[in-house]
């Protein structure tokens, strides 16, 4: 198959050194398929660690749509990729949407901001009750399949270890469409092999933080970092479940990943019911609360244990 790229998409969130095309594959059993070029400059643009991060990539997913298990719904489809004569790595993904979680809750929140301005009176309350239904429904379903494809990376013996709201590319970001909403995990560059027959070798430069904090936490055995690393996985879930449960119910400017994080982790210590009082005292975290309460506070309970 040739590869034909097209425009540039420079508003996706990718690691620093990569950069994002679009095109469409122009010849072979796949002709006209759309695709997103994941592109990384090479050692002369972007040093040793983009090489080491383009190839962990394009390995992992290798590896993970080679399970006998089938290829998992949930995770970015990697079609192909090649090496230019400048030492650029192109990493081909089927392009199954142009937007992330991170941009759906910027966008919503916007439109919250947006429909306060023109006064409570552009949406009647029945029109409200739909609207706020239709975004918890389509929130759950993004955490969903979020939560099914890193499940898949961990029952292959694979950490992702970047995991967050750019890291689940959506495609579709109507709320009306949520029965065809099919989110899928990527940016796997940071992908953690964690096998046992691998924890017993180096680690890689990759994953050498990772482990250093393992270590520095008393996980010492394989099994010990395995399930520290799994662990270190769900707790960067827990963040994500965290922004979406708050970011797209709230105006703008409201809340932040840095702020939620920052709220949670260093003036609460991680106390959810603690946090839960401070928010239901600020009215425009209200909607975020109700969600997080629905189900006799399932929301706070999920969030408590990650």
């Amino acid at each position: 198959m040739i590869f034909q790229p097209m425009a540039l998409q420079s508003n996706q969130p990718y690691p620093i050194f990569s950069q994002l095309y679009e095109g469409r594959i122009a010849q072979g059993l796949l002709k006209g398929t759309p695709v997103i070029f994941k592109v990384y400059p090479g050692k002369q643009g972007g040093g040793v660690e983009a090489d080491i991060m383009a190839a962990n990539e394009l390995n992992t997913h290798a590896f993970l749509q080679s399970s006998p298990r089938g290829i998992c719904k949930n995770i970015l489809l990697l079609l192909g990729g090649f090496e230019t004569k400048t030492g650029e790595q192109w990493l081909a993904f089927r392009n199954d949407g142009k937007y992330s979680a991170a941009d759906y809750a910027k966008i919503t929140s916007n439109q919250i901001s947006r429909t306060r301005s023109l006064g409570e009176k552009s949406l009647g309350p029945s029109e409200q009750n739909q609207t706020i239904k239709s975004r918890r429904h389509f929130v759950v379903k993004i955490l969903q399949g979020a939560m099914s494809g890193l499940a898949y990376m961990h029952n292959h013996d694979r950490l992702h270890q970047s995991l967050g709201p750019a890291s689940v590319v959506l495609n579709t970001i109507i709320e009306s469409d949520a029965t065809y909403l099919v989110p899928r995990v990527r940016d796997l560059a940071f992908s953690v092999d964690i096998s046992f027959s691998n924890l017993e070798e180096d680690p890689g430069r990759l994953s050498e933080g990772l482990w250093r904090r393992a270590v520095a936490a008393g996980a010492v055995t394989p099994m010990e970092k395995r399930a520290f690393g799994i662990a270190d996985d769900i707790y960067e879930a827990g963040l994500l479940f965290a922004y979406l449960a708050f970011v797209p119910f709230c105006e703008a400017g409201t809340m932040d990943s840095l702020s939620l994080q920052r709220l949670l982790e260093s003036t609460f210590q991680l106390d959810v019911m603690a946090t839960r009082e401070y928010c239901l005292a600020d009215d425009r975290l209200l909607e975020a609360v109700k969600f997080l309460d629905l189900s006799n506070g399932a929301g706070w309970e999920l969030l408590q244990v990650n």
